[in-house]
């Protein structure tokens, strides 16, 4: 079992990072916020480049 120094410690420590953690938020909170972090709807999935089903005249220059 703990000693009461030991609790101390514990408790002390859990009070810092607390402490720590309300810095952090107040600090995002003051950030200002970019474009890219805002949520964007999307209305499918992205094309991919290698996509076996897409259509050849798509393809670009190389036409392969």
């Amino acid at each position: 079992m703990p000693t009461t120094f030991q609790k101390r410690q514990k408790e002390m420590k859990r009070m810092e990072k607390a402490r720590m953690k309300a810095e952090r938020r107040a600090q995002k909170k003051l950030e200002p916020r970019n474009e890219e972090d805002e949520l964007k709807v999307l209305t499918g999935p992205a094309p991919l480049e290698d996509d076996p089903l897409a259509d050849p005249a798509d393809w670009g220059p190389s036409g392969n």
